[in-house]
């Protein structure tokens, strides 16, 4: 997160660790989690569903640019400035070193959002993030995720 500048990628300024904890210095970002505002309003009109997206297109496309591959895209790690402009966060599922053809098999991310080559794990790269966003899009247009079901073995 330190190496990463992006306007639509929280910055991390500082971080350190007691013995117990570890503690991070991010961007202040007052407001609120774009699932906040999804559950709100139900769904977005089109004009404000392709703004968020186009913000979190760059910030992924930064992402992949560095070798990152975020792999947790989803209403609750989305973020918004005092200005209504996106900033992902939370990158404890991402992970570091994937060229543009490589693939790493950990089965992780929300089921909601999960690309069918990491639920199938045959291995997964970039292409992950793409599908995730796809999934985050139809649920800023439609008011629900494409694939959901209470029975979470149903909908993976």
């Amino acid at each position: 997160m330190e190496k990463i500048k992006n306007p639509y990628i929280v910055g991390l300024h500082y971080a350190f660790q007691t013995e117990t904890k570890l503690y991070f210095v991010i961007d202040f970002l007052n407001g609120g989690e774009l699932f906040t505002y999804l559950r709100k309003e139900n769904r977005f009109a089109e004009q404000k569903a392709k703004i968020y997206t186009a913000e979190i297109i760059d910030a992924i496309g930064c992402l992949h640019q560095n070798g990152i591959i975020y792999r947790d895209l989803k209403p609750e790690n989305v973020l918004l400035d005092a200005a209504g402009h996106i900033r992902i966060t939370d990158f404890g599922l991402s992970k570091q070193g994937i060229g543009r053809h490589d693939k790493t098999k950990s089965f992780c991310g929300t089921p909601e959002y999960l690309a069918p080559e990491i639920i199938m794990g045959g291995g997964h790269g970039r292409g992950a993030d793409w599908w995730s966003l796809g999934a985050l899009l139809y649920e800023m247009l439609s008011g629900r995720p494409p694939h959901y079901s209470r029975d979470r073995s149903k909908m993976l």
